[in-house]
C-alpha cells in the first residue's frame, strides 16, 4: 500500500467515525416534539391548562415568576393528568417553589406515559385558596 492510499483510508475512516459519533450524540440528546408557552393570572386551585396532544416522550413544565398574595404559602403544587374518557389519570405533583423569588423558575420533569392528550392541574393542598399569576409558563412534551 502506498503512503497516499493509506492517508486515504485513514481520512475516510476519520470521515466516519466523526460522522457515527455525531448520530450517537444527536440521539443521546432529550428532544421535545413540540412545546407552548402562556402565562397564568389569579388561577385558583384545581385550574386546568390547556390540554396538548403529545405523541409519546417526557414532559417538563416550567413556571418563571410566580406571585400570589403575601400571606400565602409561597409554593405551587403542578400536576400532569391525561385525558382520557372515565376518570382522569394523575402522575406525580410537582411543588415549585424557585419560581417565587424574583425571575427564577421552577421545573417540573414527567415520564413518558405513552400518548394522548395532556393537561396540568394546579393544586394549592386542602383548605387553601390564594390565586397564583405565573409570568411565564413553558409546557415541553
Amino acid at each position: 500500500m502506498t503512503h497516499s492510499t493509506t492517508a486515504r483510508r485513514f481520512k475516510h475512516a476519520t470521515i466516519i467515525g466523526a460522522a457515527a459519533m455525531a448520530a450517537i450524540g444527536a440521539l443521546a440528546m432529550p428532544a421535545y416534539a413540540s412545546s407552548w408557552s402562556s402565562s397564568l393570572t389569579n388561577a385558583g386551585n384545581d385550574f386546568e391548562s390547556r390540554r396538548w396532544t403529545d405523541n409519546g416522550g417526557a414532559t417538563t413544565i416550567k413556571f418563571t415568576s410566580c406571585t400570589r398574595d403575601s400571606s400565602a404559602s409561597q409554593n405551587v403544587g403542578v400536576t400532569l393528568r391525561k385525558d382520557v374518557l372515565g376518570p382522569d389519570p394523575l402522575y406525580s405533583t410537582a411543588t415549585f417553589t424557585a419560581c417565587f423569588s424574583s425571575g427564577a423558575t421552577s421545573t417540573g420533569n414527567w415520564d413518558d406515559h405513552g400518548s394522548g392528550d395532556y393537561y396540568f392541574v394546579v393544586d394549592y393542598g386542602q383548605n387553601v385558596y390564594a390565586p397564583v399569576s405565573v409570568k411565564s409558563l413553558t409546557v415541553s412534551y
